[in-house]
C-alpha cells in the first residue's frame, strides 16, 4: 500500500544536501513535518530559516529525542544506526526510511527504472560512464543519486527519464528496505566506514541490499568473490541473471577483456559459443586496470538495460573523468605527476599503484583505523621511494620499514599549506625518468586540508610550479 503522506507526522533527520529537500517535498505532500538536527552553525541556521519561512519546524541542537506524534522518520544517510533517535523509533514501532528510500516510494507507476551502483571504491565513475553510454545510445537519463543529484529532484522533478544510473553508498542502501532495481551491481568489497556499519559483515550486507529484487540483471565482480556472495544470498526475481565482469577472458554469462578489446559472453546469442566485442581499451580514460573494471560493469548494467554494442564505445570514448581520479597532470623531466587524491582508503590506492611500473609514492593523512601492511606488501617492488604527510604517515612509514626496508622514504612534519609543495619538490628528487609521482594518499584529507579537492588542488599546482 502506497504511504500517505498528508496530515502525517513526519520526522527528518538531518539539515544538508539530502534533508533539506526531503523536508520540502514532503511539506508539499501535506505532511505536518519537523526536521531536528544536531548542529547549529551558521549554515544550519541559514537552512532552517529557508524551511521555516515555508512553515516546517525545525530543532536545531537536539537530533537525539523523538518528536512527539512522529509516524515516520525520513533520515539523513550518514545519521548511524546507533544514535538514540533511532533507539526511541523502534521502542515506538515508527519506521525510519533514508532519501532514497523516500524517492523510491515517490515515483510514478511508469517512472524510469533504476541501474544502480555500490561498492566500496569506483562508484562515482562508474554511474558516470553508464550514464555516458545510456546517452550514446539515444536515451534520456541522468546519474544521480550519492553522485550528487538528489534521486528525489530526478523522481519528483518535471523532467522525463527513459532509465537512472544511480550511485547508492552503503549508509543510503541500510536505510532502503524496499528498492528494487532493473540491474544492479556491486563493484567491490574492502573494509571501509565500519565504525558506521559496527563490522565488515554488517557493511557487506547493507551493499548486498541492492540486489534485492532485481529484474534482469545482478552485476558482480570475478576477482571480488565477496560481491558474488552477494549475488547468491539475494532475493531476486525470476529469471533475473548474475552476469560477471572481469579483466581476464569472459566465461559465458560474463563481460571481459580479450587482446584489447572489451567484449560481452552475457547478453547475445549462444553465449557459450559467441561475444560481442564492444569497445577496445584505448577507449577508456584513463586506461587503469581499476578503471577497465568499472567500463566493464558500467557497459554490463547497460547491456542488461538492452543498449547496442556501438553505444558502449561511444559512450566511452566520451566519458570524462572528475578531477582527482587517477587524473595525469603533467610530464616534467621524463617524469609522469599523477593525481589520485580521491584515493583515501587503502582499497583504491592498492588499483591506484596497480596501473604504474615504477613509483614515488605521495601518501598519508587521516587513517581512519586503516592498517597498511598489506597494501605496502603488494606494492613494494613498484616503489622507487615514497613520501610521507598528515596525521598518520607514521602508520605507512611503519609498515614500509617492515616490508620495503629498501624504499627510500621521505617523513614531512610539517602540516602548513606549504607541505604539497615540499611534498612534490621530494618526490621529483627521488624520481628518475619514466618514473611516475604518484599522490594516492590512502588516507582522508581532513588533517591538512578542507577535502579530497583541495589535497589534489595543491599537488596540480606545486607540480605546475615544478614545471614553470
Amino acid at each position: 500500500m502506497p504511504f500517505e503522506f498528508q496530515g502525517k507526522h513526519v520526522t527528518v533527520a538531518g539539515l544538508g544536501v539530502s534533508g533539506v529537500p526531503a523536508a520540502k517535498v514532503l511539506h508539499g505532500l501535506g505532511a505536518r513535518v519537523t526536521v531536528v538536527n544536531d548542529g547549529a552553525d551558521e549554515r544550519a541556521r541559514a537552512q532552517a530559516a529557508e524551511l521555516e519561512a515555508l512553515g516546517i519546524t525545525v530543532r536545531l541542537g537536539d537530533g537525539d529525542t523523538l518528536p512527539d506524534g512522529t509516524e515516520l522518520i525520513v533520515t539523513a544517510p550518514g545519521w548511524k544506526p546507533t544514535k538514540p533517535l533511532f533507539t526511541a523509533a523502534g521502542q515506538a514501532g515508527v519506521p525510519v526510511w533514508g532519501d532514497v528510500e523516500l524517492a523510491w516510494r515517490l515515483r510514478r507507476p511508469d517512472s524510469a527504472p533504476w541501474l544502480a551502483v555500490t561498492g566500496t571504491n569506483g562508484k562515482t565513475t562508474t554511474v558516470q560512464m553508464l550514464a555516458s553510454i545510456l546517452k550514446a545510445a539515444g536515451l534520456r537519463t541522468a546519474a544521480v543519486g550519492n553522485i550528487g543529484v538528489s534521486l528525489l529532484d530526478a523522481v519528483t522533478g518535471d523532467e522525463e527519464y527513459d532509465v537512472l544510473a544511480v550511485e547508492l553508498s552503503s549508509y543510503q542502501l541500510h536505510w532502503a528496505p524496499s528498492l528494487r532495481a532493473h540491474s544492479a551491481a556491486v563493484l567491490n568489497l574492502a573494509p571501509d566506514h565500519l565504525d558506521w556499519h559496527g563490522s565488515m559483515e554488517a557493511y557487506a550486507a547493507d551493499k548486498g541490499r541492492i540486489y534485492e529484487g532485481n529484474r534482469v540483471a545482478c552485476v558482480y565482480n570475478v576477482a571480488d568473490k565477496a560481491t558474488e556472495d552477494l549475488v547468491r544470498e539475494a532475493d531476486v526475481e525470476e529469471g533475473c541473471r548474475a552476469i560477471g565482469f572481469t579483466l581476464g577472458s569472459p566465461a559465458p554469462s560474463q563481460l571481459g577483456v580479450v587482446d584489447g578489446i572489451l567484449v560481452d559472453r552475457a547478453f547475445v546469442e549462444n553465449r557459450h559459443k559467441n561475444a560481442q566485442e564492444l569497445a577496445e581499451v584505448s577507449d577508456v580514460n584513463p586506461p587503469a586496470p581499476h578503471n577497465i573494471a568499472n567500463a566493464l560493469a558500467a557497459a554490463a548494467l547497460a547491456r542488461a538495460f538492452g543498449v547496442p554494442a556501438a553505444a558502449v564505445r561511444d559512450g566511452l570514448r566520451a566519458f570524462t573523468p572528475d578531477a582527482h581520479r587517477i587524473a595525469h597532470v603533467a610530464d616534467v623531466d621524463g617524469v609522469a605527476y599523477v593525481d589520485d587524491s580521491k584515493a583515501t582508503n587503502t582499497h583504491a590506492t592498492e588499483a591506484s599503484l596497480a596501473a604504474y611500473e615504477s613509483i614515488v609514492w605521495i601518501a598519508g593523512g587521516l587513517a581512519k583505523g586503516a592498517t597498511f601492511d598489506e597494501l605496502v606488501a603488494g606494492a613494494a617492488k613498484r616503489l622507487r621511494g615514497a613520501v610521507l604527510i598528515g596525521a598518520d604517515r607514521a602508520l605507512i612509514r611503519e609498515a614500509l620499514s617492515r616490508h620495503a626496508p629498501e624504499v627510500p622514504v621521505v617523513d614531512l612534519e610539517r602540516t602548513d599549506t606549504g607541505a604539497m609543495l615540499q611534498a612534490v619538490q621530494e618526490a621529483r628528487r627521488l624520481a628518475r625518468p619514466g618514473d611516475t609521482v604518484l599522490l594516492a594518499p590512502a588516507c582522508a584529507s581532513m588533517d591538512m586540508f578542507t577535502n579530497y579537492n583541495q589535497r589534489g588542488d595543491a599537488f596540480a599546482q606545486a607540480v605546475r610550479e615544478l614545471g614553470a
